[in-house]
């Protein structure tokens, strides 16, 4: 599936590939809430790096987040690469060098309309701030932290892989 996207004051407009377009994921993190906001989670989507189109990229920044890893007093700083329109503010992608064939644009700045989940995953829900309630459905499943199936499995069991 194509899909289109771009930031709140149109400086910054991309598009890629995913063959897992459904935006199921909502992730509680402390990184996704503060950077993106919203109901207290955040929901990626996959795509192909190598079709990522951007124009205005000159708007484009980066974040890395600065991570504490448990019964550490030393901060590191992630290789995870979070773009976001300089201007505006606005949530864009996420990509990791892990991954290099991956980019992960959150659903916020999807202008495609995407599918509509037939269930979510909530994620790191050991680190979702008090104030969040989970809005979990019959068939939702739920993690404190990550969950084995990813992306590309999640689509394939429910038979919602894109070939195109």
């Amino acid at each position: 599936m194509k899909l289109k996207g771009s930031c709140h004051c149109g400086a910054v407009r991309f598009s890629l590939d995913s063959a897992t377009p459904y935006p199921y994921q909502r992730c509680y993190c402390s990184i996704c809430r503060k950077t993106q906001g919203g109901g207290g989670y955040t929901i990626n989507i996959g795509g192909d790096a190598s079709t990522l189109k951007v124009s205005g990229s000159d708007d484009v920044s980066v974040y890395h987040a600065k991570l504490k890893r448990k019964g550490e007093r030393r901060v590191h700083t992630s290789t995870a690469q979070r773009h976001f329109c300089r201007r505006c503010g606005s949530a864009l992608w996420l990509f990791s060098p892990e991954w290099p064939e991956l980019v992960h644009p959150f659903a916020s700045a999807i202008d495609t309309p995407l599918p509509i989940p037939p269930e979510h995953t909530h994620l790191l829900l050991a680190y979702k701030a008090p104030w969040v309630e989970v809005k979990a459905g019959r068939k939702d499943k739920q993690f404190a932290e990550f969950p084995r199936e990813s992306l590309a499995d999640w689509h394939e069991r429910l038979g919602l892989l894109d070939a195109d």
